[in-house]
């Protein structure tokens, strides 16, 4: 996967600017960066949700376009509504209505997913009755419905507990051991340094990029959550006063 000069434009303000990045197919790459830095943006460009500049390139080992499996940081939903883990799985991987249940092709698959996250025994609960942490095992549950050969993470161990973030690290080597390429917004830095392959420090623009225990020192990180890049169009002054 390739990212060549991507920016992207919000208003009058630059979310994104001349972003170059390379990601090896099958490794574990991960993104950190400050908060509105724009990792969630690159996302949201790569998958088609927003216009940008610039070429994002996804090279496929056969002739068919690979699937792609896309984990948000958390699920917006109303908590009130009857919809259970099953009528949220089902949702995600069928086109027949929720009201009718899951498909027989999907039932064996929805259930080795639920089990392999630990939410099995949990999948007639009410969504609105997990707790955020078990709201992220299903979302995790429903991006490996199909088998993805690219996976997306926005901070996935943002609300795990400490078995949820054992489930995430059999998830990691579950994709690494099926070739999966995985891409990773994360903020725990000591997380990237045990289990990601590479890094890139991005702030609006890639500060620096490589394996994460030689990437991950104390003055790039500092370098990273402390950089203002410039905005788009905007002056040397205004830049001052802002």
């Amino acid at each position: 996967m390739a990212f060549d000069g991507v920016s992207l434009t919000l208003g009058q303000t630059g979310i994104l600017q001349g972003v170059d990045l390379r990601v090896a197919a099958g490794g574990v790459h991960a993104l950190v960066g400050p908060n509105g830095g724009g990792k969630s943006s690159l996302f949201k460009a790569l998958l088609g949700q927003v216009p940008h500049r610039g070429r994002i390139a996804l090279e496929w080992p056969g002739e068919r376009p690979g699937v792609v499996g896309y984990v948000p940081q958390a699920l917006a939903f109303d908590a009130g509504l009857p919809m259970t883990v099953l009528d949220f799985m089902g949702a995600m991987c069928q086109r027949r209505p929720v009201l009718l249940g899951l498909s027989r092709r999907w039932q064996a698959p929805v259930e080795q997913a639920l089990r392999r996250v630990g939410m099995w025994d949990k999948a007639r609960r009410r969504m609105g009755a997990l707790s955020g942490g078990e709201r992220q095992r299903v979302l995790l549950a429903q991006a490996l419905i199909p088998a993805p050969d690219l996976i997306l993470l926005d901070e996935p161990m943002s609300a795990l507990d400490e078995a949820g973030m054992r489930v995430f690290e059999d998830l990691l080597a579950h994709w690494r051991e099926r070739r999966t390429t995985v891409l990773w917004i994360e903020h725990d830095l000591d997380a990237v340094t045990r289990l990601a392959d590479r890094v890139t420090g991005l702030n609006r623009q890639v500060l620096f990029d490589g394996a994460p225990t030689e990437a991950l020192t104390p003055q790039r990180v500092l370098a990273l959550f402390s950089h203002r890049p410039r905005h788009e169009g905007a002056s040397a002054a205004e830049e001052v006063a802002a």
